[in-house]
């Protein structure tokens, strides 16, 4: 691929955001409506987003041996969102 032709991967990393930012603000407003098989969804796709996360950054530290300063905390933010997310689709579910 040219060079001209690669997106900047600041870019690609705004556009990433806006894309999770827009996920959360969906998951936040569907969180009251625990019949609707969309806002399950939502709490699903969040889990697997941030259980994937959790194991990408988990390998990144330890594989790779990548480090600075936000990477333990990530990793640790991730797993603790992915059991919150996990938490409330067994509520949602048995509830």
């Amino acid at each position: 691929m040219r060079r001209w032709m690669r997106p900047p991967p600041v870019a690609l990393g705004r556009v990433a955001g806006a894309g999770l930012f827009a996920l959360g603000v969906a998951c936040w407003l569907a969180g009251s409506d625990t019949k609707n098989r969309a806002a399950r969804g939502l709490a699903v796709a969040m889990s697997f987003y941030n259980l994937a996360t959790f194991a990408v950054l988990l390998g990144a530290g330890l594989g790779s041996k990548l480090v600075g300063i936000a990477l333990w905390p990530a990793v640790v933010l991730h797993a603790a969102m992915a059991v919150w997310c996990l938490a409330c689709l067994r509520r949602k579910s048995s509830g």
